[in-house]
This record gives C-alpha cells, sequence and structure tokens, in this order.
C-alpha cells in the first residue's frame, strides 16, 4: 500500500512548536507500526523492532529437542541489540586467543591463525537476560570443541571458563560449551563482527541467555571446579537456561 510523506512543519513556527509537531509525528508513526505488529522501542539509546507476529510464531514453533523455539518471557526483535560493556580492543591484528587451564596442551593463536581452522557458519537463535530474542542470527566462527580436540582437557575438567576484555569471564558447563552450536565467532550476517557485537571475537552460545556468549573474547580456560563470573557474582543465574528462566539466582 503506498502511503502519502510527512507533511513538512510550516516554515513560521518557533523551534517549540516545530519540535512539538515533530514528535507527535513521530507518535502518529509509532501508532502505525504497532497496529501493523511490530512495535519499534528505544533499547539502550537506539530504537529496535519487537514484532508481535513473529513473536507469536515462535512461540507456537518447536525445536529439534522438542522444547518451544521461543522460550517463555521473550519477545523478538528485528535485529540483535548491543548490550554494551567494557569495549575491547576492536584490531584484528592485535587479537589473541589462549586456550589454557586443565588441559595437556596449551596453546594461543592470533585471527590469521583463527581462519586457518576450519570454519563453520550458522543460523540460530540468541535469547537475552532482558527478555529480547533475536530468530536466525547469522554467526561465522571456529567450533569451541575444535579447539577443545587441539588443546585436550584432561579428564577432571568440568567447566570452560570464557574470558573477555577488561577482566569479564563467565562460566559455562564443559558439556554445554562442547556442543557443536558453541562458536568462537569473527561475523555476524556475512560481516566482521562489529566492535559494539564484541569484535573482533566472542563466543556464541545460543542454548544459554546470551550473557554467557562472552564478548571481545580473549581466553577458554578450562577448569575442575566451577568459576561463577562477573555476572553470576553480581545476582544472576550460576546456570543460564532460558527454557527454564533461569535469570537470577
Amino acid at each position: 500500500m503506498r502511503t502519502n510523506p510527512p507533511a513538512r512543519p510550516p516554515q513560521n513556527l518557533s523551534p517549540e512548536a516545530r519540535a512539538h509537531l515533530e514528535r507527535m509525528s513521530a507518535r502518529r508513526q509509532f501508532i502505525r507500526e504497532a497496529v501493523s505488529g511490530t512495535l519499534i522501542v528505544a533499547l539502550g539509546g537506539g530504537l529496535f523492532a519487537l514484532n508481535d507476529d513473529l513473536t507469536r510464531e515462535a512461540r507456537a514453533a518447536e525445536r529439534k529437542d522438542n522444547k518451544p523455539r521461543l522460550p517463555p518471557g521473550q519477545r523478538v526483535l528485528s535485529a540483535l541489540r548491543p548490550m554494551g560493556g567494557a569495549e575491547g580492543d576492536p584490531r584484528r591484528s592485535q587479537f589473541r586467543l589462549k586456550v589454557y587451564g586443565e588441559v595437556e596442551h596449551p596453546f594461543d593463536i592470533d585471527f590469521k591463525e583463527l581462519l586457518a581452522l576450519p570454519q563453520t557458519k550458522q543460523k540460530c537463535d540468541v535469547h537475552c537476560v532482558t527478555s529480547w530474542s533475536v530468530l536466525d542470527a547469522e554467526f561465522s566462527g571456529v567450533q569451541l570443541r575444535a579447539l577443545a580436540e587441539r588443546a585436550k582437557p584432561k579428564p577432571a575438567a568440568r567447566h570452560a571458563i570464557f574470558e573477555a576484555a577488561h577482566g569479564y569471564s563467565t562460566n559455562v558447563r564443559l558439556e554445554e560449551a562442547l556442543r557443536p552450536n558453541v562458536l568462537v565467532a569473527h561475523s555476524l550476517g556475512g560481516d566482521p563482527l562489529p566492535r559494539t557485537h564484541g569484535g573482533p571475537v566472542r563466543a556464541v552460545i545460543p542454548d544459554l541467555y546470551f550473557w554467557k556468549s562472552a564478548k571481545w573474547l580473549t581466553g577458554i580456560r578450562f577448569v575442575t571446579r566451577d568459576e561463577p563470573g562477573y555476572w553470576e557474582t553480581r545476582g544472576y543465574h550460576n546456570h543460564a537456561d532460558p527454557w527454564n528462566e533461569e535469570r537470577y539466582a
């Protein structure tokens, strides 16, 4: 359906009146979007579309493991939302990833070495603890289990600690960290991972709330005893299963 362009405010209005008319025009546009099933909401300084139609469809769909595609309490956003945090160095030339801890063969690699490893491209759903989800986000990178196969965790290893810029860390059970959909990702939607989303490299752990997918990744440390990380020691759930709504401790 063709729509008319928004009317321009008369040129002889005061700045205050002009600003008021512009706010009213924006409000009318918001109502039109709401009626069509798409709500635009301000999150973290940006505008993000909540799509009620996609939310209903995702709630009615099931995953291969028979879980509902959309975990309880979530609504679908149109695009991945930057969630802040102390940003790391975005230069690929400065990236190094350390894989160590309770392993037989600790090592570290730079960005070129990461790209030389077998690459995986996958679409996955992302679920944030703040109740938004994004469907079919496309990440490319290296499966964590490929790095683990090279490092060879010792039999006593039980958790993987994802370490990131400025001392951030988060803990993941080893059996979950080694699932085939867990990536050390360098691309989003076919483009280099933006700094605001953790570039040059981040973890992607789709089956847990997204704070477990550490941005600006610097290390993966295998440990025998659990080590709750930044958010886990500040009241967030230690495990973070979206389908059990494990948001807070």
